[in-house]
């Protein structure tokens, strides 16, 4: 990966915000979706798609190209916005987000869209998928693959059995070149993942499986960059990122708060704004952020 300076962090500071913005666009003509989790993941999105992946957005199928599956996807918003403004497609192509024949499902599917790696929706297969793809890579190319296997998760979907099957595989085959990264933003459609599922103590469980685990805080670029590229120095495990965010980042009035999870703006609660003003004010305090650092440590 190329070096992280001041110069690119500010520039994906940027590319993040414009995500977030695409973000609340594309819900406010959805009429539907989820805004939580892809205002949370954001940070990590911008940080693969203009930094860490190897990939060629004008050729989506090169062979060479890292794979970056997406398991929770009802956060595909922020997916898509990221591949938009990485060139996959127009940006304008973002507020067709759920409309009838679009490219852009409500959950991402593999064959609509060049540059979507599988389809996703139920929760707690992704993993599974990123697996077989990984094992596949190494039948056909052995050692010598250079290619990485990210699988993009949510925590709440590590209430699902299959997922911890799929780790404990992955730990058996110590699929070095496999690198999952946990959105560990604490909520679940229901409310949060401690009283509905308690996770807790999730190192030491994901240790416990044979893999290599490193905590960061998912809003900051240097901490992803550097989470990743000791990912890729690990050669005899797969490893797992639990990248700890903020569900809504960047909209205070959605910040923190579960019932943001599946409610686009103008249909979230509105004991703070009026479901009315709801798009307006996100946009309005993302596009005042301005150069303001969106990785401080909160």
């Amino acid at each position: 990966m190329p070096h992280l300076d001041d110069k690119k962090v500010a520039y994906l500071e940027h590319k993040a915000n414009e995500i977030r913005q695409s973000i609340i666009e594309m819900l406010l003509a959805a009429g539907s979706g989820h805004t939580a989790g892809p205002l949370g993941m954001a940070d990590v999105f911008a940080a693969f798609y203009f930094h860490i992946l190897n990939h060629r957005p004008s050729e989506p199928f090169w062979e060479g190209r890292d794979r970056l599956i997406l398991s929770n996807g009802h956060i595909c918003p922020v997916l898509y916005a990221a591949m938009a403004h990485a060139g996959y497609f127009p940006v304008k192509e973002l507020k067709t987000l759920r409309k009838f024949g679009s490219r852009l499902q409500g959950h991402p599917h593999r064959e609509f869209l060049p540059g979507i790696e599988t389809s996703s929706g139920p929760l707690g297969s992704g993993l599974s998928q990123a697996i077989g793809m990984a094992l596949a890579d190494r039948m056909d190319h052995g050692t010598a693959s250079n290619k990485f296997f990210y699988c993009f998760m949510g925590d709440g979907e590590l209430d699902c059995g299959q997922v911890w099957e799929a780790f404990m595989l992955a730990g058996k085959e110590r699929l070095h070149n496999l690198i999952a990264v946990i959105d560990r933003n604490n909520i679940q459609i229901d409310g949060f993942t401690e009283d509905i599922m308690p996770l807790e103590p999730l190192k030491e469980k994901f240790e416990s499986f044979n893999w290599h685990v490193i905590e960061i805080n998912g809003h900051s670029f240097e901490e992803i960059n550097d989470a990743v590229e000791q990912a890729k120095s690990v050669f005899s495990l797969p490893s797992v990122i639990i990248a700890h965010t903020i569900p809504g980042k960047g909209v205070l009035f959605a910040e923190r708060r579960f019932e943001w999870h599946g409610a686009p703006p103008g249909q979230g609660p509105e004991d703070v704004v009026p479901k009315k003003d709801q798009g307006k004010e996100a946009l309005a305090e993302l596009r005042s952020l301005g150069g303001k650092i969106s990785g401080e440590h909160e």
